[in-house]
């Protein structure tokens, strides 16, 4: 199964995401905050970096409960942030 290549928008998106993660992990290690999430501290860190924009939505869910972020919240700023800056561009 070949995966289409990201857009910009999806990998910005991403990069969003990880940093809403990070900030919301505050002065938690990456290790607590993944064992709670029950993923490996190798995909927390490759989220958080932007080098996997796009996990699965199970991963995004149960990261997003690790750390105290409703889903609803955390798919209203990860978009509005890239909207914001496509408005800004056009």
């Amino acid at each position: 199964m070949v995966r289409t290549p990201l857009t910009p928008w999806e990998r910005r998106r991403g990069e969003r995401f990880g940093a809403l993660l990070r900030e919301a992990r505050g002065e938690r290690s990456m290790v607590e905050v993944a064992a709670a999430a029950g993923v490996s501290a190798e995909t927390l860190r490759k989220i958080e970096t932007g080098r996997a924009p796009t996990p699965a939505f199970f991963t995004v869910a149960a990261l997003a409960a690790a750390v105290g972020l409703s889903l609803d919240e955390l798919a209203a700023t990860c978009a509005q942030d890239v909207e914001d800056e496509a408005a800004l561009s056009a």
